[in-house]
C-alpha cells in the first residue's frame, strides 16, 4: 500500500506519495489544493493519506529548503520506482548526477546513458518522471539549450523558476557552448 500526504510550500501544495522503498511521487503544486491531491492520487489505484514516516519528513524538509533557495543534495532520498522501464531508470539516475545549478540537455544526457541517438525517448522519459524536483528534469534543456517543455502545472515558466532557484539564468539567445554548461549561472 502507498502512503501520501501533502504539504505546503511558498509555490503551493505540494503532493507526495510514497512506499516501502521510498518516494514514488512528488506532486508539483496544481492551481489549487484539490487540484494537486486529485492530480496525485489519479497515478496510483490505491493510496491512504497518512502522517509522512521520518524518513519522507526529512524529504520534505529537505524540499522546502531547495524552494527557498538553498542548496540541496537530494541524492540521499531513496526512490520507489516501481512502473518504470529500465530505460527511464536509466535516465532518472543520469539525472539525479546533473547537481545543483548545472544544466545539459536531452541529447547530452543521451549520450550520458550510452544512447545518443535517444535525446527525444530521454525527454519522454522524463516527461514522466514520477519524482520532479528529486529528479531534476527541469535541469534538462532543449537542443541550442532552450528551455523546452516541462510536464509541471505552469510548463516551461516552472521550469524557469526552478532553475532560477539554483541561480541558473537562461538567455535563449545565447547558443549552446558544450563545456561551458557549470558556467552559465546568474552572477
Amino acid at each position: 500500500m502507498r502512503r501520501y500526504c501533502l504539504f505546503d510550500t511558498e509555490l503551493g501544495a505540494f503532493g507526495i506519495a510514497w512506499g516501502e522503498a521510498g518516494l514514488a511521487r512528488l506532486q508539483l503544486p496544481e492551481r489549487d489544493r484539490a487540484r494537486t491531491e486529485r492530480r496525485l492520487r489519479a497515478r496510483f489505484a490505491k493510496l491512504e493519506s497518512f502522517a509522512p514516516p521520518p524518513p519522507v519528513e526529512a524529504a520534505i524538509r529537505e524540499i522546502k529548503r531547495y524552494l527557498a533557495g538553498e542548496k540541496v543534495d537530494f541524492s540521499p532520498i531513496g526512490l520507489d520506482l516501481t512502473g518504470a522501464d529500465p530505460f527511464q531508470v536509466q535516465v532518472y539516475e543520469a539525472a539525479r548526477r546533473i547537481g545543483w545549478g548545472q544544466i545539459t540537455t536531452y541529447g547530452e544526457l543521451a549520450s550520458r546513458i550510452g544512447a545518443p541517438r535517444e535525446a527525444r525517448e530521454v525527454g519522454q522519459a522524463l516527461g514522466r518522471n514520477p519524482v520532479a524536483v528529486i529528479v531534476p528534469c527541469h535541469r534538462v534543456l532543449a537542443k541550442g539549450m532552450k528551455i523546452g517543455g516541462f510536464s509541471a502545472y505552469g510548463g516551461a515558466l516552472t521550469k524557469r523558476h526552478l532553475l532560477a532557484l539554483e541561480g541558473v539564468r537562461l538567455d535563449d539567445d545565447i547558443p549552446f557552448l558544450p563545456g561551458l554548461l557549470p558556467d552559465r549561472r546568474m552572477r
